[in-house]
């Protein structure tokens, strides 16, 4: 029978101290990473400019490929959708395959992470000012800015800055739903490894 307790709080008997201390560093981390990216206005494209934004850019393009056999909309909103599902896919293996509730609260971060990354894009939609891959705005090519195309497509275009605030603002709880997770089970961590050892 499934027991969603034990698949979100599952704890490891291999688990030791260091890795307690290892996990407690890279939550941290992740916190301070995550609030410098959530109090950062959607405007200064602060998810745009960092690190993780490498990361998820050839999942976004991988996307456009992967869904151009549904036409022109789907592989344009394809490429959003597969930032959004690579993280997801992540969270459920490291639930299910590996067993591992830590690595997948990571998981829920880096998806939370992404929400932030395309806030910034979708924000873009009407003014086309933020400088795309290729080294061009969508001001300069017609139809090469995903959220405008997406948007006009809708009948939305208008609710771009609704649509980036809310992208931001879901992105944020996941962030912090995701580190609240991750230091429970680092607590629970730490108290079986304690109870092992005392």
């Amino acid at each position: 029978m499934f027991n969603l307790k034990e698949l979100l709080l599952y704890i490891d008997p291999e688990v030791n101290f260091l890795h307690v201390a290892g996990r407690t560093i890279l939550l941290g981390s992740l916190s301070i990473w995550g609030l410098r990216l959530i109090f950062a206005s959607i405007d200064s494209n602060t998810a745009g400019s960092s690190l993780l934004h490498l990361i998820n850019l050839p999942f976004h393009e991988a996307g456009h490929i992967l869904f151009r056999i549904f036409g022109r909309f789907f592989s344009v909103l394809g490429g959003s959708f597969m930032q959004l599902l690579i993280p997801v896919i992540c969270l459920g293996t490291f639930l299910i395959k590996t067993k591992d509730p830590f690595a997948a609260s990571v998981a829920l971060w880096w998806a939370g992470e992404n929400f932030l990354d395309m806030a910034p894009y979708i924000n873009d939609a009407r003014a086309l000012k933020l400088m795309l891959l290729g080294g061009v705005t969508g001001a300069d090519v017609d139809d090469y800015h995903d959220w405008q195309y997406i948007l006009r497509k809708l009948g939305l275009l208008s609710c771009d800055h609704a649509l980036a605030t809310a992208a931001h603002l879901f992105g944020s709880i996941l962030m912090l739903t995701a580190c609240f997770w991750g230091g429970y089970i680092i607590w629970l961590q730490f108290r079986y490894v304690r109870d092992q050892e005392g």
